[in-house]
């Protein structure tokens, strides 16, 4: 006869899930700081719906719960926000730039190909009842702003980079 471990009084789940996206955040801001080296490159999962994830509008209404970006060759003021618990970089989708402003606690998945790394979450939504701030589309790019790159990353399904089992 087996006994059922009475439930735990302290959150391990959430702490560990802390510990693993903190290995995300790391990753960003090494990236933020020193580039990515070599041929490694970041696929970032997060809600759209989360408060607090800050997307252009024609982005949240195509991705209204969840979206994947690829930080490669193409994207620009990648920055970490410890303090405020975020990161923000700017892409660009079909040509136009866009910057998005991605809480910590909205991250779904963080894989890193090259490296044969990832790592899956659960989004804390503690802050549920506060509404997400309005999506503000971007200003087009004044001649201070770096170029928007040539080539638009894409949103991909992390499927294509799951191993399939017989």
């Amino acid at each position: 006869m087996t006994q059922t471990p009475p439930p735990s009084l302290l959150p391990y789940d959430q702490w560990a899930g802390r510990a693993l996206r903190a290995v995300a955040v790391d990753a960003l801001e090494h990236a933020s700081r020193e580039g990515l080296p070599g041929e490694h490159h970041f696929y970032l999962s997060f809600r759209t719906d989360h408060p607090g994830t800050v997307v252009p509008g024609h982005l949240k209404a195509r991705y209204p719960k969840e979206m994947t970006i690829v930080l490669q060759h193409r994207f620009w003021d990648l920055a970490v926000d410890r303090q405020g618990q975020r990161f923000s970089v700017g892409l660009s989708f079909s040509g136009v730039p866009a910057m998005l402003s991605v809480p910590f606690g909205a991250m779904t998945a963080f894989q890193d190909p090259h490296a044969q790394f990832g790592l899956r979450f659960e989004p804390e939504m503690e802050d549920a009842a506060e509404p997400p701030p309005a999506a503000e589309e971007p200003p087009a790019a004044s001649p201070a702003e770096p170029a928007a790159p040539p080539a638009a990353p894409q949103v991909v399904s992390l499927d294509a980079f799951r191993r399939k089992r017989d």
